[in-house]
């Protein structure tokens, strides 16, 4: 499998990268500036440029030939509304159009716990939960890709445990570790083809709860 990853500098995309290149996946790290290259050069993990600003025809040249997509961009919290609305919402449905030009069916969208019910929303980050809102709207019912999208809780940076709770999550926390390894993983379990999966620390294995999504 041949994986692009969008969004690969930010803290899980690395994560993704790294974990990735280490089971022997063929992975491209999709990188904004060229200074961000370093990174994955050091750890022999293969570059390449994507706009999320340009057009979705533009992107799917860069992502012919790849056989999975895992979007994990975001315009993060120093930034203006209007970036959240262009990255967060717009970015990840161009990535989406572009894979369906491309001729790529997997797609795995990171996006956040309760995204999908307003009255859960964060009123200090509202206008990023609606990105979220639509962009997951836009992936179940408006492309015909082999979707899966993963709703984690508060992310931390504590060292992952490999353990998940997916089902009656009222709320929690989950290091960016084990967010990472739950898109891994995700990638090769069918069960996740076409779910929206929760996902909060817990009790059961990653590979386990994924399975029974």
């Amino acid at each position: 499998m041949k994986v692009f990853v969008i969004g690969a500098n930010g803290h899980i995309g690395r994560l993704i990268s790294e974990q990735l290149a280490s089971a022997g996946v063929s992975v491209v790290a999709g990188i904004r500036k060229p200074e961000q290259a370093a990174f994955f050069e050091d750890r022999q993990i293969k570059t390449a440029h994507i706009d999320l600003l340009g057009r979705p025809e533009e992107m799917g040249v860069t992502l012919d030939g790849f056989d999975a997509v895992i979007f994990t961009a975001g315009s993060g919290g120093k930034t203006g509304d209007d970036m959240t609305l262009l990255i967060d919402l717009d970015g990840a449905v161009k990535s989406m159009q572009a894979a369906q030009i491309a001729g790529i069916k997997r797609f795995v969208l990171v996006s956040a716990l309760f995204a999908e019910n307003r009255n859960r929303w964060s009123e200090a980050i509202k206008p990023y939960y609606a990105a979220k809102f639509y962009a997951d709207e836009w992936l179940r019912y408006r492309t015909n890709l082999d979707y899966t999208i993963i709703e984690p809780g508060a992310l931390t940076f504590d060292a992952g445990v490999g353990k998940i709770e997916t089902a009656g999550i009222e709320g929690g926390s989950i290091a960016r570790e084990d967010v990472a390894s739950a898109v891994v993983a995700s990638l090769s379990e069918p069960a996740t083809i076409k779910k929206t999966i929760s996902m909060v620390t817990g009790e059961t294995p990653i590979a386990e709860a994924l399975k029974k999504s």
